[in-house]
């Protein structure tokens, strides 16, 4: 980049090296009566069998993305002074997170513990007179993998047996590992093309582990039960329809083992029983478009958490457990307030919800009365642990808040009083050094847009932004606390998350306004919230970077095109930017699921339309653009590489200014990075490095560097 071209309080010290000229062939799309070029399309490369890696791909792509790889070497190279900074930094202060056990009681409680050096995690239990058993340390398990993420950990009901799912490839489809904790010896159930969110549990006799099968479009598809002590698995349900998806769990009552097939717009329950594991399971109530529900278990009776007769935000019904039929209503529907999650306990069911965009527990008791229990910040969010027994007087969840480190704290069931267990503290962290604001930005329609603002509290006039947001599926993107994001503020930043339309922090209709047709609200929501901060003297132009993952990566990118000034950098992590050929694709493992988010182009003209009028590659234009990193991962199936490959080779065919457009492409990973500790700081530092470059801001020295 020249001088000339820097924008104002950028460095123009972006080194002059020629980016990869990806070559452009003419691919010509009929769609609809509507017709388009894809002159990237090249770049799209799906393997017979097996995964992607470098060395199966077609000559011509592997030398583009080797390319590629150079390319953001030798522009990223100047930043390695501030990223060794900035990783010193996270490294120093990383908070050792050791779960503390549960209060004693009967039987194990199950917990985690740091591995040696805190990379990963070792799972544990602790009995009721505090003598604590190592399970296993996930360090051994991804020792020679290049690539290692475990998921969905749980004992069985007879605590005898520990299982859990885990990806050494990298392209989301597990293996299934079983801990038999008597002999230390552990057997993997499963050998590849398991579900591992919710894809397996243990039956309520602990003789049978339920578990859910990926097709070769990576679609959970089938149930299955296995024997725990050995067997073939026994197909119990297939589901044919490509848009839904499945989990299984047990109740938490341990009554039922419930399959869970849900896709945007519809839903289904089916209930296999305690005492009848080997039976087939019974539905709930039949699928219907526009109903979903979910099902749990509580004192005697089915509850049933929905969002039928346009309880948008949803409803609780409880359900005789025989019948499946209606009793009565427990929690009615109250709009702008959705009920987020249920768990369960003999005396007590406790509902997480939101309220003004915050979560709070409700706990209601056996004879109706109910406790509420909230936080007096201005933001925050809640978890409730996993695997607490159903008898328990007091219940584990997780706090925390963008200057609030995660802290588990003890609620007691009968009355809400509430006893802080542990935290995970960075060493030398200090809360009262930082300041937490929830303001709000005015959207161009009038609408009120959260924002979640952490700044140094003795910050004062504008600062450097980083500005992250979400905006889809009806998630929301929770004010929880960062690490990294601490160490970018202490750098001088501002740290600012955009709660726009498309998330579910206002409820259902928060999300109903940033999806399909209404989508342009998310990206029009981050802008407003940027031009927000800089009118209120939190920012200066040309001093907000943007950064968004996967769907978020829509967001920045699109925002980025509608006001490619406003930015001094854009960082998307496994963006999903190439909207309208990945929707045009019924092979794509989530398309059918999504279509109810986006639109489906197949078959619907307008949908066409208005995915054709927002997605980032159809819609990069001749704009100066401002520097822009973007991750891929080659064995990545949700947003698979090609799509920010195209984004970056369009940007520079068509940008006028000169800046950076790069790929950071990791092969051996897919949509997630390996979940070691280093991994995820390593590609923080480089992030912050980036958008310390992209501001024109010198790292300043920090607490933890040394002299």
């Amino acid at each position: 980049m020249s001088p000339s071209s820097a924008r104002p309080g950028q460095t123009p010290g972006w080194p002059d090296v020629s980016p990869p000229e990806a070559p452009r062939e003419s691919h010509e799309i009929r769609q609809l009566g509507r017709v388009r070029n894809d002159a990237y399309a090249w770049m799209r490369f799906i393997p017979a069998s097996g995964t992607r890696a470098l060395d199966t791909l077609p000559y011509r792509l592997r030398d583009h993305l080797l390319a590629e790889m150079r390319y953001a070497q030798e522009v990223l190279q100047p930043l390695d002074p501030d990223v060794r900074r900035f990783l010193d930094r996270l490294t120093a202060g990383a908070p050792q997170v050791r779960e503390p056990a549960l209060d004693a009681c009967e039987g194990w409680r199950y917990h985690v513990l740091p591995s040696e050096g805190g990379a990963r995690s070792v799972f544990a239990r602790t009995d009721a007179g505090g003598r604590t058993q190592r399970l296993f340390d996930e360090a051994a398990r991804a020792e020679g993998h290049a690539y290692y993420r475990a998921t969905d950990h749980q004992p069985s009901p007879d605590d005898r047996y520990f299982a859990w799912a885990e990806d050494v490839v990298g392209d989301d489809r597990h293996r299934i590992c079983l801990l038999d904790i008597g002999s230390g010896v552990i057997r993997t159930v499963v050998r590849s093309d398991a579900f591992g969110y919710g894809g397996l549990a243990f039956s309520p006799s602990s003789r049978y582990l339920f578990w859910i099968w990926r097709d070769a479009h990576s679609r959970p598809t089938r149930l299955y039960r296995s024997p725990v002590e050995g067997g073939r698995p026994v197909l119990v349900y297939e589901e044919r329809d490509p848009a839904i998806f499945m989990r299984v769990a047990r109740t938490a009552a341990g009554g039922f083992v419930a399959l869970t097939l849900a896709g945007p717009d519809t839903g289904e329950v089916r209930l296999i029983a305690a005492g009848a594991e080997t039976r087939p399971p019974r539905p709930v109530r039949p699928r219907c478009r526009g109903v979903r529900y979910e099902v749990e278990e509580w004192n005697g009776a089915l509850l049933m958490l929905t969002d039928a007769d346009g309880a948008a935000d949803r409803k609780l019904l409880r359900l005789d457990p025989a019948t499946f039929l209606p009793r009565d209503e427990l929690v009615p529907h109250r709009p702008g307030v959705p009920i987020v999650a249920l768990r369960p306990f003999a005396e007590t069911l406790v509902r997480l919800e939101r309220a003004h965009g915050l979560h709070r527990l409700v706990l209601m008791h056996a004879d109706g009365r109910e406790t509420r229990v909230g936080f007096d910040e201005p933001a925050y969010c809640i978890e409730i642990a996993a695997a607490q027994p159903y008898g328990a007087g007091r219940m584990r969840i997780l706090h925390q808040a963008p200057a609030s480190p995660p802290r588990w704290i003890d609620v007691d069931l009968a009355d809400g009083r509430r006893r802080v267990a542990g935290q995970a503290m960075p060493p030398g962290f200090d809360p009262a050094a930082y300041c937490v604001e929830r303001i709000e930005a005015r959207a161009p329609d009038g609408e009120t847009v959260p924002l979640t603002v952490l700044s140094r509290r003795d910050a004062s006039g504008p600062q450097p932004v980083l500005l992250t947001g979400y905006g889809a599926y009806g998630i929301a993107r929770e004010p929880d606390f960062s690490w990294p994001a601490a160490v970018l503020v202490e750098a001088g930043f501002r740290y600012a998350i955009a709660h726009v339309r498309g998330g579910s922090e206002k409820g259902a209709r928060w999300y109903r306004e940033g999806c399909r047709a209404h989508k342009r609200h998310s990206m029009t929501d981050f802008i407003a919230c940027a031009q927000h901060l800089m009118r209120i003297g939190y920012a200066a132009p040309g001093r907000i970077v943007a950064h968004g993952v996967s769907a978020g990566g829509l967001l920045v990118c699109g925002a980025m095109n509608m006001a490619p000034q406003l930015w001094a950098g854009v960082i998307a992590q496994v963006p999903f930017v190439d909207m309208l050929n990945t929707m045009s694709d019924a092979d794509h493992p989530l398309v059918p699921l999504l279509r109810p988010d986006w639109g489906d182009p197949l078959a619907d003209p307008e949908a066409y339309d208005w995915i054709a009028g927002l997605s980032p590659y159809e819609n990069v234009g001749r704009a100066d653009y401002p520097p822009l990193l973007c991750t891929a991962g080659l064995k990545d199936d949700r947003v698979p590489y090609w799509e920010p490959a195209k984004l970056v080779a369009n940007i520079r065919r068509l940008g006028t200014g000169g800046a950076p457009a790069v790929l950071v492409l990791n092969p051996d990973s897919g949509h997630q990075e390996s979940d070691e500790q280093s991994r995820a700081f390593e590609q923080a530092a480089l992030f912050w490095a980036f958008a310390c470059r992209c501001v024109g801001v010198t790292v300043p020295p920090g607490r933890t560097d040394p002299p």
